[in-house]
């Protein structure tokens, strides 16, 4: 245990002194004061003044973490920088170094994906922070105002940590069956920015419950959607998620590395 607690480590060692690691949360900074200044303005209010829909700081962060707002950027940096975490050590011929450690594949490619959800995990509870302070400095810090409790911003933060590590996890796939970080990108990109029209195309089919994309944002069907609640749609996404790493550690364990 404590030597897969080394490999974690090193992998998030090594992911900090990437440039692109402190850019990720100065991006997400420069999002959410963006967005609340933007809010701040089309609502035409003071910092001081309470009244408007989204005029109170935890209908502000709900807004922010919620995967149709600024939590479709958290997803989308989340897998930009999840997708080079393998296939670079691949284009950069790294891997073979990996390798000739006392450490199985296996191993080595888990604390890989431990180290991008730990990174994940940071990004969200950054911009969520973040999200906190900015809004409370536009808005005011009154969590007994508004539409939203504190439970209802646990949800909302809970079903973008679902929605994010589902993608990350399908580029995490990707990086390493592509082996390339552009590709990745590619595929990652595309498949959230269409998963939008993916729904409004499928939606009237039977079967489409049982896609991915209609899947994963799970707020949808909070509170009794059209699949009778988010129980079923959790269920489809831990298979996809399962059925991803299941790809992923034995095309890894499999793969020759020439």
């Amino acid at each position: 245990m404590l030597n897969f607690g080394g490999l974690v480590l090193n992998e998030w060692l090594k992911m900090s002194k990437k440039r692109s690691f402190f850019i990720s949360y100065a991006v997400m900074l420069f999002t959410i004061v963006g967005f609340t200044y933007l809010i701040w303005k089309l609502s035409g209010i003071q910092s001081s003044d309470v009244g408007t829909e989204t005029s109170t700081v935890l209908d502000f962060i709900a807004m922010v973490m919620s995967a149709s707002a600024v939590g479709k950027v958290i997803t989308i940096i989340s897998i930009i920088f999840t997708a080079g975490i393998v296939a670079k050590e691949h284009q950069l011929g790294t891997v073979k170094f990996l390798l000739i450690r006392a450490h199985g594949r296996s191993k080595i490619l888990a604390s890989k994906y431990i180290a991008a959800l730990l990174f994940v995990s940071s990004i969200i509870i950054f911009s969520l922070v973040t999200g906190f302070i900015a809004s409370g400095i536009a808005f005011g810090f009154d969590t007994n105002a508004g539409q939203e409790t504190w439970g209802s911003v646990a949800e909302a933060v809970l079903y973008q940590v679902v929605y994010t590590f589902i993608y990350v996890t399908l580029t995490f796939m990707f990086g390493i069956l592509t082996r390339s970080s552009g590709a990745t990108i590619g595929i990652g990109m595309t498949a959230v920015l269409m998963e939008g029209l993916l729904q409004m195309l499928l939606s009237s089919y039977d079967f489409s419950k049982y896609l991915l994309f209609m899947n994963t944002d799970l707020s949808q069907y909070a509170g009794g959607g059209s699949n009778g609640g988010t129980a079923f749609p959790s269920m489809v996404c831990a298979a996809y998620a399962i059925v991803f790493l299941v790809i992923s550690f034995v095309t890894f364990k499999k793969r020759d590395i020439a």
